[in-house]
């Protein structure tokens, strides 16, 4: 099964309206979603039909990439402006951070598993997305390239690691504070919380709580 790039943007179309109509209202990552060809990051091809579902889909061992709401609500919390820098715990399918690149965020992207981030790097290849990419343990972030004007974290854990939070950048005159999106809580039954550094230290924050939400672990290395 394959589609036609003129299938794949009527889909997209018709996916953007879909979740406008779920109450995604920033026209910007409305317009990240039209653009990005989600099915080009499914690599089942019996699987593509599903690509501008409403859904998550398979991308192989277990793995998933989110639904679209999922992905543009987290987005749209996230408020990234052109420039940002933001970190992405959780490669997984590339699509999370292509939808970033699109909104035209600096991005690093952190994946666990080799053999996962292989498969995106090849899709981020072929559609030219730079996205600056390591295999490792990314509770522990990124330190040689933070601070992050935001971290995106597609991995529930019960708590946030204190690493994260370091490694938001302080406030800064003239621009938005750092933010951090992270799903919080046992497995099934997180919570989504956008995380705010308002001050010098790492725990001057503000802790706001979102939606329900179901995602993989967030595994830590001991």
């Amino acid at each position: 099964m394959s589609l036609t790039d003129r299938q794949a943007t009527r889909r997209r179309r018709q996916l953007v309206d879909l979740l406008r109509s779920k109450g995604i209202a920033d026209e910007r990552v409305l317009g990240a979603i039209g653009a990005v060809p989600r099915h080009r990051f499914i690599p089942d091809s019996s699987l593509l039909q599903q690509a501008y579902h409403d859904v998550s889909v398979p991308i192989g061992k277990g793995q998933t990439t989110s639904q679209p709401y999922t992905v543009a609500r987290m987005t749209e919390l996230l408020a990234v402006r052109p420039g940002e820098r933001v970190l992405e715990v959780g490669t997984g399918s590339g699509y999370q951070a292509a939808v970033l690149v699109a909104l035209g965020a600096r991005v690093f992207s952190i994946e666990r598993k080799a053999y996962l981030l292989d498969l995106t790097l090849r899709v981020f290849d072929a559609l030219s997305i730079d996205v600056r990419t390591r295999v490792g343990d990314g509770t522990y972030g990124w330190p040689g390239y933070a601070p992050f004007d935001a971290i995106v974290v597609t991995a529930g854990g019960p708590t946030v690691p204190a690493e994260l939070l370091e490694q938001l950048r302080p406030p800064a005159e003239g621009r938005p504070n750092a933010r951090m999106l992270i799903p919080v809580g046992p497995p099934k039954s997180q919570v989504l919380h956008r995380i705010t550094r308002i001050g010098e230290g790492a725990t001057d924050i503000v802790d706001e709580t979102f939606d329900g939400v179901s995602f993989v672990p967030l595994v830590r290395d001991a």
